[in-house]
């Protein structure tokens, strides 16, 4: 029975996390069908924003209310998203319909990880089941883009939502059947309702200033100039509700921890690196190199391969070496990634984009897992789980901000210029061959842009872990 139940877990694992990758090789369909192409890094950002927001709350609801009963919720609520997502017949409704999927795709991780711990109670099969799904995730960087651009060539755009139904019922009902929870007594827990609902309002505020002053170049005006202030006051707020709740949707005492303030601090900058790859690179192969939507997919599949071949490497060389010095490595190797990329031209060898996106996945592979070693070792017992959960949370929300940053300036350089014709498809023979070549110089000077700013993230890692390190070996010395 256990295997039937991980194997839903997995699956519905799988379904939420290649959410976040599959739109990446649609996006120009999307666009040219919805006519919203300066809105397209909403289509990240809000499913990223929902899913790290809600949750550390659904992760409470559990314990209050039951694993399985939640869960089944979420996906509920993932799948409804899911078909109105297929349906919209505007940007802005696929925006909102992702921030539904997102919500309910919130609930998978934080409730998968605490049922494995409930079915496994055997230290070693809890790692081993733990990592079965930690391999789902990574598979889905994989399979996203892949099945994403399969389905945009052979069917369209719409199934990569429809996909989800037939598999997401399936995990649904043998959850239903098969996952039989002893409820525990309910133990009363504090929500923080305000935390979540004040931080994502300034959030969203926020996100919104940084895509429409881009879009429109109104950096001046009342309606940017609001926004990012009521975010700011929103986030002032925020902190004051988090010092009186007495369990804080975000513990600021973590924050008092050096050790867990710089390695949240490098996973802010790291996965902010991540996103662009996923976001920017099949543009670059669609939109400059005139690449199917299928070969577009293709591109990013080193990353997920050398992520996975970065963190066994890792693993057997933490003890060799000190996780200050992989740490130190691998965004070594970022920085040289990230200069690849920053010299990217449509005249560069296509190898080369291999080379680049491999060794992002490499350096993250070397990065990553010492990330959770470092954070557990450096907090209590009693707070380690609440640390791991800041830490994810904190790489998700990266992500979304990076999605609105890396956005803003690429909007700067291609949406600013007006071009009538940039949201069309980018096939031949949708537009004029002169304006296709105008469009593709375009989208090549934005990802350029693009591609500088992950480059100045790698820097700022790579120069960050070296503080690290430094300040680790004052205190050995002592």
């Amino acid at each position: 029975m256990r295997l039937q139940i991980m194997i839903a877990l997995m699956l519905s694992t799988f379904l939420a996390a290649m959410e976040g990758t599959i739109v990446s090789t649609a996006v120009p369909r999307i666009t040219s069908d919805l006519a919203g192409f300066e809105q397209v890094s909403w289509v990240y950002a809000i499913y990223m924003l929902a899913t790290a927001v809600s949750a550390p709350i659904y992760g409470k609801l559990a314990d209050l209310f039951g694993r399985k009963n939640v869960l089944l919720i979420g996906i509920g609520i993932f799948l409804l998203g899911s078909t109105l997502c297929g349906v919209a017949t505007s940007m802005w409704q696929l925006i909102v319909f992702r921030a539904i999927q997102g919500l309910g795709a919130g609930s998978v991780m934080p409730i998968t990880m605490t049922i494995i711990g409930d079915l496994y109670t055997e230290q070693t099969a809890r790692a081993k089941a733990q990592g079965w799904i930690s391999a789902v995730w990574g598979l889905s960087g994989v399979a996203g883009p892949l099945v994403g651009g399969f389905l945009v060539d052979t069917l369209t755009w719409r199934y990569i939502f429809f996909l989800n139904l037939p598999f997401g019922l399936v995990s649904f009902f043998m959850l239903v059947f098969m996952y039989k929870e002893k409820l525990a007594v309910k133990e009363k827990r504090h929500i923080d309702y305000p935390g979540a609902l004040i931080f994502s309002v300034g959030t969203i505020a926020l996100l919104y200033a940084l895509l429409t002053g881009s879009q429109n170049q109104s950096w001046t005006s009342p309606v940017t100039i609001s926004l990012i202030v009521f975010a700011l006051v929103s986030y002032l707020i925020f902190v004051s509700v988090e010092k009186k709740s007495p369990e804080p949707l975000i513990p600021l005492s973590l924050f008092t921890n050096r050790n867990v303030t710089m390695i949240n601090l490098l996973t802010l900058l790291t996965n902010g690196i991540v996103i662009s790859m996923v976001v920017y690179l099949p543009i670059w192969s669609q939109g400059v190199l005139g690449e199917s939507a299928t070969m577009a997919g293709f591109v990013l599949t080193p990353m997920p391969v050398c992520w996975t071949i970065g963190s066994i490497l890792a693993g057997n060389l933490l003890g060799k070496l000190r996780a200050e010095q992989l740490f130190v490595a691998g965004t070594a190797v970022l920085t040289v990634a990230t200069t690849l990329l920053s010299f990217l031209s449509a005249q560069s060898a296509g190898y080369l984009i291999y080379v680049a996106v491999g060794l992002i996945g490499l350096g993250m592979g070397l990065i990553s897992p010492i990330i959770m070693v470092k954070i557990q070792s450096s907090v209590a017992v009693d707070k380690r789980g609440t640390a791991v959960a800041l830490n994810t949370f904190t790489g998700t929300f990266s992500q979304t901000f990076g999605a609105a940053v890396f956005g803003m300036l690429f909007n700067m350089v291609t949406v600013a210029s007006g071009h009538a014709n940039l949201g069309a498809s980018f096939e031949q023979g949708s537009i004029p061959v002169a304006q296709l070549a105008q469009i593709r110089d375009l989208l090549a000077s934005g990802v350029h842009v693009v591609f500088t700013g992950t480059l100045v993230l790698a820097i700022a890692s790579f120069v960050l872990t070296l503080v690290i390190a430094k300040g680790n070996r004052v205190k050995q010395t002592h």
